[in-house]
C-alpha cells in the first residue's frame, strides 16, 4: 500500500468519519461469530468496569498538522491538517496544572508538535512549573525548516524527554512506512540528538525510540528488539538511545484503512482478541493518563481522541471545566479498539505494560 499523499480527511474518505471507524470495528468477527465485546473480556478478569488508578500524565495534543503522511498514523496527521491548538487553550492547561501538582509529567504529541506556533512558548512555561515534559517528536521535523534546526539545543535547555518513532533499523522498512527519504533523515537528527547529549550516558537527556510493526502482526519482544536496535544503530550509525518502546498498532484511521483494504482485518482483531493478556490490561495507560485534544476536549486516551470518545458523560468534557477528582472516579470509555493494548505484552504510549 502507498504511502498517502494527502490524509483521510482530505481525501473525504469514510475512515476519516470516527463513527464509521466505530461501525466498523463493532461489527469485527470471524467464521463462527463475532468477537466478545472488549468490556465483556474485562469483566471475565473482574477488570471492568475499568477506573484510572490515580491519574499522573496529562497527554495534549497540540494539534494534527504534520510534515509527514505515514501509512499507519492514527492522528491521520498531515501538511493538510490544520486543526492547532491555540495559546488561550495551552493556558488553560497551564492553569490546571498550577492546581494539580499530581500532574507531574505533560506529553506532547500531534502531529509533530513543534509546527505549532506556540509550541516552544508552552514548553518554556511547562519547564518552569517544574513539570517533566515529553515531546513526540517525529525526527524529520528537525530537519524540516532552518527554523527548526536548533530543536535539540531547545530540548536541552529544557531537559525534554524526546520520544521518536524509528519503524526499523534499515531505510526500506522505514520509508514504507513514513515515506522516501525518511530514515536518511531521522538517522541525522538522531546524530544532532546525540551530539547534544541525548541518549548519552549521564547527560539525563532521554532520549527513546518507538517502534511499530510496519504489517498485520503484533510486535516482538521489547527487550530483544531494543538489544538488536542499539546494535545496529550504534555499529552502522554511532547513534545510541536509551530505551525502544514497542507498540501495537491499533485499528482505528489509516492503520484501519490499511487492514480493510489488505484483507487483513477479520485476522488482525483475531490476532488481537486471542492475545488478551489480563495483566497487561490491568497497566493500561488510560488508567494514569487523561488525554486533551486540540480543541481542549478530554479524552480518555490519544485512540478514543481520534474515534471522538470523550471520556464518561458526566465528568468534565473540556479542560476549563477539568477537575481531577472527578475524572479519576470515571468509568473508562471502551471499544473494541482496545484490544490492541492489551494483547500480549500489552502496549502503551511507553511502550509494553508487563
Amino acid at each position: 500500500m502507498p504511502i498517502p499523499v494527502k490524509s483521510l480527511k482530505a481525501q473525504q474518505h469514510q475512515f476519516a468519519n470516527p463513527a464509521f471507524q466505530l461501525e466498523v470495528l463493532q461489527h469485527a468477527g470471524t467464521e463462527e461469530g463475532d468477537f466478545p465485546l472488549f468490556g465483556a473480556k474485562l469483566l471475565e478478569h473482574q477488570l471492568y468496569p475499568l477506573r484510572p488508578t490515580g491519574t499522573t500524565i496529562l497527554q495534549v495534543n497540540v494539534g494534527k498538522m504534520c510534515n509527514q503522511t505515514c501509512r499507519h498514523c492514527h492522528v491521520d496527521a498531515g501538511p493538510d491538517r490544520k486543526e492547532i491548538m491555540t495559546r488561550d487553550t495551552m493556558q488553560l492547561c497551564l492553569d490546571v496544572l498550577a492546581k494539580s501538582p499530581q500532574l507531574t509529567t505533560v506529553d506532547l504529541t500531534g502531529g509533530a508538535p513543534e509546527m505549532n506556533p506556540d509550541f516552544r512558548w508552552f514548553v518554556e512555561r511547562l519547564s518552569a512549573m517544574g513539570r517533566q515534559v515529553i515531546v513526540r517528536c517525529n525526527l524529520t521535523i528537525i530537519l524540516a525548516n532552518p527554523k527548526y534546526y536548533d530543536l535539540p539545543e531547545f530540548f536541552k535547555k529544557h531537559r525534554v524527554q524526546v520520544v521518536s518513532s524509528l519503524p526499523y533499523f534499515s531505510a526500506s522498512r522505514t520509508d514504507a512506512q513514513r515515506g522516501d527519504g525518511v530514515f536518511e533523515k531521522s538517522i541525522k537528527a538522531l546524530q544532532m540528538l546525540n551530539k547534544v547529549g541525548y541518549g548519552q550516558e549521564g547527560s539525563g537527556l532521554e532520549l527513546n525510540l518507538v517502534y511499530n510493526p510496519s504489517g498485520a502482526f503484533l510486535p516482538a519482544g521489547q527487550k530483544s528488539l531494543e538489544a538488536e536496535f542499539k546494535r545496529r544503530l550504534k555499529s552502522g550509525y554511532d547513534i545510541a538511545f536509551n530505551n525502544l518502546f514497542c507498540i501495537t498498532n491499533l485499528p482505528i484511521s489509516r492503520y484501519l484503512d490499511y487492514l480493510v483494504e489488505s484483507g487483513n482485518y477479520s485476522s488482525y482483531m483475531e490476532k488481537l482478541v486471542t492475545a488478551f493478556n489480563p495483566a497487561a490490561a490491568a497497566n493500561v495507560m488510560c488508567r494514569n493518563t487523561i488525554s486533551v485534544g486540540w480543541d481542549g476536549a478530554l479524552y480518555d486516551c490519544d485512540f478514543n481522541q481520534m474515534l471522538e470518545l470523550k471520556v464518561q458523560p458526566g465528568t468534565p468534557q473540556h479542560i476549563h471545566d477539568f477537575d481531577l477528582t472527578q475524572l479519576d472516579g470515571r468509568q473508562i470509555m471502551l471499544n473494541q479498539h482496545c484490544y490492541g493494548c492489551t494483547a500480549g505484552a500489552g502496549s502503551s504510549c511507553g511502550g509494553s505494560t508487563t
